[in-house]
């Protein structure tokens, strides 16, 4: 009998470079060694979810897209990366080999990119996903593996078939499908965007209270509370812009209706620059960042 579950590359300490790879310490003899242990026993497999989107960085983005680059360089190997993706599962595997479970086969059980996302999410293109995932399919049916375990085909699966509109979190969150909730592809959204910002010299009551209003309605808020990405500038007006215009992102930039917020509220072409300018993010360390999966 075959049996295991997904894990999330949350639970390595160490993944940068690619053979440095450690779980992290506390899990990796109480947990992570006696799982092996009866996955071997078992002759199953070990499933982990590498989600390369959320270590997204413009300087790197062909790197994470499976597009020409010049690569990252492991010192210790002296093998230099052409992908994220093959970076995360050697790191995986080194981690598994410092606890002598090397031969326990792995399987990617979840990995891909969402189409659309919230303002911030600049990365979650149609373009990007189908990039992605196009290239992801062509590496993984080459058969040629990673560097640290060539000639290796990894039984891959991608997330999802459809989108989960009524998945809870970001944007992106509700956009990993290939297909729409009507069976139809995502569609890129128009070059020439509109955005949803406050009236000029809005009174401080009203913006509160488009505020209070966006984050009940299921806006994934997070980023401007406290220690959130876009929290600073810590403004009244900064914080209303951002919500109000993560509002009528999600309802598709699609009516002028949703960017209306009683008269106080204007559509413009011009960016509102999230989140390169205004949120200051926290880039996520190789490998680690994972969005919750259910």
């Amino acid at each position: 009998m075959q049996i295991s579950t997904p894990n999330t590359l949350g639970f390595l300490g160490v993944s940068e470079p690619p053979s440095a790879g450690k779980f992290r310490e506390g899990y990796d003899k109480d947990i992570i060694a006696p799982m092996l242990e009866f996955l071997r026993e078992t002759k199953s497999a070990f499933m982990i979810n590498p989600y390369p989107y959320f270590n997204y960085a413009d300087s790197i983005s062909d790197y994470i897209l499976f597009k020409p680059n010049k690569g990252v360089y492991d010192p210790n190997t002296r093998i230099t990366y052409s992908n994220m993706f093959d970076a995360q599962i050697d790191a995986v595997y080194s981690a598994m080999r410092a606890l002598g479970y090397s031969d326990v086969p792995i399987v990617v059980a979840e990995t891909g990119w969402p189409s659309a996302g919230d303002p911030r999410e600049s990365s979650a293109t149609v373009d990007n996903a189908a990039s992605f995932n196009w290239n992801l399919i062509q590496k993984v049916n080459s058969g040629k593996g990673t560097p640290l375990m060539p000639n290796k085909q990894f039984e891959t699966y991608i997330f999802a078939l459809f989108n989960e509109n009524q998945k809870p979190g970001a944007t992106s969150e509700r956009n990993f499908g290939l297909f729409k909730q009507d069976f139809t592809p995502p569609q890129p959204q128009p070059t020439d965007k509109k955005f949803c910002v406050p009236i000029p010299n809005t009174n401080p009551q009203s913006l509160q209270g488009n505020l209070d209003w966006v984050c009940s309605q299921g806006i994934d808020c997070a980023p401007i509370q406290p220690g959130g990405s876009c929290f600073e500038p810590n403004t009244l007006w900064s914080h209303a812009q951002y919500a109000m215009n993560a509002y009528y992102a999600l309802k598709g930039r699609r009516d002028d209706n949703d960017c209306h917020f009683k008269q106080t509220a204007l559509l413009t072409t011009n960016n509102p620059n999230y989140p390169r300018h205004i949120c200051k993010l926290k880039k996520a360390l190789y490998g680690l960042k994972q969005a919750p999966r259910t």
